[in-house]
């Protein structure tokens, strides 16, 4: 399932004035709207602790990862995910839960392209850069005249989200707290240098993923029954197979950990026809509860 490119009337590639999101925004951002603050304060600079184009970056991010809602009161997930007495994980120390957060990226649409990245270009092309995303996009939009798209914003945009997920070692070891958010998942791979830098989302096992998070973003969507096939799992819009860039061995190997910790859960084979079935489907949010002991 690709995106419905018909019914969209507007992309959204801007909001972070050029900054990725680095990796302590998140909760700073979550500790100062939970004080009742405002980010267009005087004292915001202070407080937050950037400049006041950071400040305007951060409030993006906060929104775009389903950290605050659009009149900025945090979320059920940034309450759950950063709350300082019952918070799962509020400094990001497990893995899972940058994971967990890649996942809202991708499936809140705040920020557009995360979900055409994951969803759609990268099936479509392998390795890519700046130039062929944009491209993509003008394709898209030649095709519907309602889409409105900047070039140079999009350029913009495809930057942050390569800096994003980058992991480069290097620059790693000069300052960690300038590196993206998401750069620990490696996700997200390079080839080659300056103007001949490639990029590269390349479907694999992913042993780093819990199958906690999966089997939460199974839940969580809105589109599965009780009964869902494994091409659906591994090829819909939001999938697991598409957000989390699983190859089918390693969705089957997901998949067996969630059968093989939950009772209520089987994974049939009928006639070729291959489907994850629930008795009974749980909040998604208590197999988080589970995963991190809460």
């Amino acid at each position: 399932m690709t995106l419905d490119h018909s019914e969209i009337t507007k992309f959204t590639f801007s909001g972070h004035d050029s900054f990725q999101c680095r990796q302590l925004w998140l909760k700073k951002g979550f500790d100062y709207v939970v004080d009742n603050r405002a980010f267009n304060d005087a004292e915001a600079v202070v407080k937050l602790g950037v400049g006041k184009n950071m400040v305007s970056s951060i409030r993006f991010w906060l929104k775009a990862f389903n950290i605050i809602d659009i009149k900025d009161n945090p979320t059920e997930f940034g309450q759950r995910l950063f709350n300082d007495e019952t918070g799962y994980d509020p400094f990001l120390e497990d893995e899972a839960s940058l994971w967990l957060l890649h996942y809202q990226l991708v499936k809140n649409r705040f920020a557009s392209i995360y979900s055409i990245i994951f969803n759609e270009f990268r099936k479509e092309k392998l390795f890519f850069n700046k130039e062929t995303f944009v491209n993509y996009l003008k394709r898209i939009a030649e095709s519907n005249p309602d889409l409105n798209l900047n070039e140079n914003t999009v350029a913009k945009d495809f930057i942050v989200f390569a800096n994003l997920y980058k992991n480069d070692i290097q620059s790693k070891n000069i300052e960690d707290s300038y590196s993206g958010i998401l750069s620990e998942i490696e996700l997200l791979k390079t080839t080659g240098k300056g103007k001949e830098e490639q990029f590269c989302v390349e479907n694999n096992e992913r042993d780093n993923l819990s199958e906690a998070v999966v089997l939460y973003a199974i839940l969580d969507n809105p589109n599965y029954g009780k009964s869902i096939s494994l091409n659906s799992l591994e090829f819909d819009l939001d999938s697991p197979g598409s957000i989390f860039s699983l190859n089918r061995s390693g969705l089957l190997l997901k998949i067996a950990e969630i059968v093989n910790e939950n009772k209520d859960i089987t994974f049939t084979d009928q006639a070729g026809i291959k489907e994850l079935q629930f008795k009974n489907k749980s909040d998604a949010y208590s197999i988080l509860d589970k995963y991190y002991g809460k």
